[in-house]
């Protein structure tokens, strides 16, 4: 899958994995489905990059004595998941146009 097309998924099923609780690392990393090959390597950033586009907020909390992060989507963050939701239907569009499905109507 090209890079930036898995970026833009990536960050959509991370939202989407903390829309309804907050969530940690290793938990959003078993979330995700396994086709978009999520790393720990890739996830941590990932997470620091949604924090400072203001799309999820971070807490620590200790657990067995070490402290665990937990993120939290925003509004922010809600509206960025609900955008990807919306543009599903051009995305589609493209797709069965590159499958040669779907003419382009302005011939």
């Amino acid at each position: 899958m090209d890079a930036q097309m898995k970026r833009g998924f990536l960050e959509a099923c991370v939202l989407a994995s903390i829309r309804t609780e907050d969530s940690y690392g290793y938990r959003i990393l078993r979330s995700v489905p396994d086709v978009l090959g999520l790393t720990e390597s890739t996830l941590y950033p990932l997470l620091k990059r949604l924090e400072a586009a203001g799309h999820l907020t971070v807490r620590s909390v200790e657990h067995n004595g070490r402290l665990r992060k937990y993120y939290r989507i925003t509004s922010e963050g809600r509206a960025r998941l609900d955008e990807f939701v919306d543009e599903w239907d051009d995305v589609q569009a493209i797709y069965r146009f590159i499958r040669g499905e779907e003419a382009r109507g302005d011939a």
